[in-house]
């Protein structure tokens, strides 16, 4: 399968505000009620397997990001908003259901978040980066999310097009192609999707735009964030947009930011209790994380390798959660240029300001913890295993998986077979129950396929690597690896249960791939051995 070059994501907003232009929709609180124009023309089931179509090109490309403790960090702030938004009243029982509600992180440095079809919302390390507050970043979900509960995407659709849903997908995977410079890609998604006359808009309309900062408010504040985070938010996003607009803000030219906006977000914040910020010092780290992870050039961190010398001592006036995210971002900088006394000298720095940050506990705890793993990433890099696994030990048992992510990686640099094997076989069955229970966790098959390979596994660690691209997306990818495994298993000495259940599994992604072709190819034969398309 073809895959666009290491770009950013930048149009993928296009698909977030999709598509089609027109007078705009009159605004509605609440669902829109069963029989109208967006049931009859694009129910959820519809809109969940268009965003599903979108999503299997979006995970297999380089810029979709599978950052563990990044990931965790969004989700926390995610879900709470997603059982708030249920609480109100504004999911109902079919788009709970039939929807994704799945957020994912995109390796990009512009300010820009997203939502697609079915209940996917995709966050930019840029727009992380630039908050200062769990509540600011929370503000702007809560937004995106509005815009999936209120059904903006299915009723832009539905007031304005016609088009089949291939036509659809088509067309958003043509402006995504044509951002990254792959035009001829982005002309055969739109011709494809017979819809090269069709004008894309970028934008929800105005009264979309009130009705999710409206509804993300409400949600917001439900969820137990500040209601202050999306004043806020606002208006560091305006100041720094008219002080330099370099295009690192394009998530202000989808969601035009004006003053009625700030105004009403303002008036919203009077109405409520006062709530002070809460987490300031994990958000400042995982705000210097995502500074470190969105650029991967080597000049990017040699800059953010001497961040810290920037940032004001405490004594001198300095804030200091940013002191504590510049020697954060310092030290992972170092890790990556392999640097090594330079990050620990800069994680013990990162310590020490924590210390005289002195938090609440369970927020010391919360900025403890990240710096733990920090520390635990080091020694992995340094090649000292053992003083990872001594480091996530003070965590007293932890189950999250970031911590499993984190110990089968040192289970990884710990050696051979010969050397390690007690180490890998213990990682390769706390790895293979995880993944029985989250099989979609395309990064724990990767993982796994690269212990059975080194204990000596060979069909197993074959039937890992299909599965990660399955839950990647990649059904074509998937069944090649099957097949393959099923060429292995002739042999002599295979494990013939592994065989069969490399048989039956195969058996199941050939159905699900006619059955993706049948709904893109209506009243075609398609034979077994057909593809799905680039």
């Amino acid at each position: 399968m073809k895959k666009f070059a290491s770009r950013p994501l930048l149009s993928l907003l296009a698909a977030a505000s999709l598509l089609l232009p027109g007078a705009p929709l009159n605004a509605q609180v609440n669902l829109p009620a069963l029989g109208d124009s967006v049931s009859q023309d694009l129910d959820v089931g519809a809109e969940r397997r268009l965003g599903d179509q979108v999503m299997r090109q979006i995970r297999i490309d380089p810029d979709y990001v599978l950052d563990p403790l990044l990931q965790e960090y969004l989700d926390g702030i995610w879900d709470p908003l997603v059982k708030a938004a249920r609480k109100l009243g504004q999911i109902g029982d079919e788009t709970q259901a039939r929807f994704a509600w799945e957020p994912f992180l995109v390796r990009d440095k512009s300010i820009n978040a997203f939502a697609l079809p079915g209940g996917f919302v995709g966050t930019h390390l840029g727009l992380i980066a630039m908050t200062s507050s769990r509540d600011e970043l929370a503000s702007v979900l809560g937004h995106e999310l509005s815009h999936i509960t209120q059904r903006h995407i299915a009723r832009r659709i539905a007031g304005e097009s016609r088009n089949s849903m291939i036509a659809i997908a088509g067309m958003l995977l043509g402006v995504l192609a044509a951002s990254r410079g792959n035009i001829e890609m982005a002309n055969a998604g739109i011709v494809g999707g017979q819809a090269a006359a069709t004008q894309l808009s970028l934008n929800f309309s105005r009264d979309m735009e009130r009705e999710a900062d409206r509804v993300g408010f409400n949600v917001l504040v439900e969820a137990g964030f500040a209601g202050s985070g999306m004043v806020s938010m606002f208006e560091r996003m305006d100041q720094a947009y008219h002080l330099m607009d370099s295009g690192a803000y394009p998530y202000l030219r989808s969601h035009p930011l004006t003053s009625e906006r700030i105004g009403d977000a303002r008036t919203r914040l009077a109405l409520e209790p006062f709530a002070r910020p809460r987490g300031l010092a994990e958000h400042a780290l995982m705000a210097a994380r995502s500074r470190v992870l969105m650029d991967p050039r080597v000049e990017a961190w040699k800059v953010l390798e001497n961040y810290d010398a920037g940032a004001r001592n405490l004594k001198d006036g300095g804030n200091g959660y940013e002191q504590l995210g510049a020697r954060y971002a310092a030290a992972l900088a170092s890790i990556k240029l392999r640097n090594f006394d330079r990050a620990e000298a800069s994680l013990r720095s990162a310590e020490l300001t924590l210390q005289l940050i002195s938090p609440s506990p369970a927020e010391t705890a919360a900025a403890l913890r990240q710096l733990i793993y920090l520390r635990a990433e080091l020694a992995q890099a340094r090649g000292r295993p053992a003083e990872g696994l001594a480091a996530l030990d003070t965590l007293k048992g932890e189950k999250s998986r970031p911590m499993l992510m984190q110990r089968v990686d040192l289970a990884l640099a710990s050696g051979t077979a010969d050397t390690a094997g007690p180490a890998l076989r213990e990682a390769a069955d706390e790895l293979q129950t995880h993944v029985s229970l989250e099989p979609h966790d395309a990064l724990a098959w990767s993982k796994l396929a690269l212990l059975w390979t080194r204990l000596g596994q060979p069909l197993r660690a074959v039937r890992a690597q299909a599965e990660m691209h399955a839950a990647a997306g990649d059904l074509n990818g998937a069944i090649d690896r099957l097949r393959s495994g099923l060429r292995q298993s002739r042999g002599p000495d295979a494990d013939q249960v592994e065989a069969s259940v490399i048989d039956a599994r195969l058996r199941t992604l050939v159905y699900e791939r006619q059955g993706i072709l049948a709904e893109m190819y209506k009243g075609r034969y398609i034979p077994p051995d057909v593809e799905l398309p680039d």
